[in-house]
């Protein structure tokens, strides 16, 4: 069974995202958070509602915020699974999440 993920702009300026963000469904969130970002600019992203997440979600949340810099963009990574966190702090790149 395919993992599904689910992305949320009914909060002015907040992006949420939910359901599983891992190896499977990385790219695709890249993706579609990039398009959203080309024509919004949401000032959050909002994990609450990520269900599942590995290193691959860690990846796809720095690509995020290392693209939004580059356009001059800043956003706020809010509600970080607790297990991603715990990467970001092994893999020293926590810094770069807030």
């Amino acid at each position: 069974m395919a993992e599904e993920f689910q992305l949320d702009q009914s909060t002015p300026g907040t992006l949420a995202l939910s359901g599983a963000l891992n190896f499977d469904t990385a790219a695709a969130v890249l993706q579609a958070i990039q398009s959203v970002l080309t024509s919004v600019t949401p000032v959050r992203l909002d994990l609450a509602g990520v269900s599942l997440s590995d290193s691959a979600g860690l990846a796809c949340v720095l690509a995020v915020v290392a693209a939004a810099d580059r356009r001059g963009q800043s956003v706020q990574v809010v509600h970080m699974p607790a297990s991603m966190q715990v990467l970001a702090q092994v893999c020293e790149v926590n810094d770069l999440l807030t």
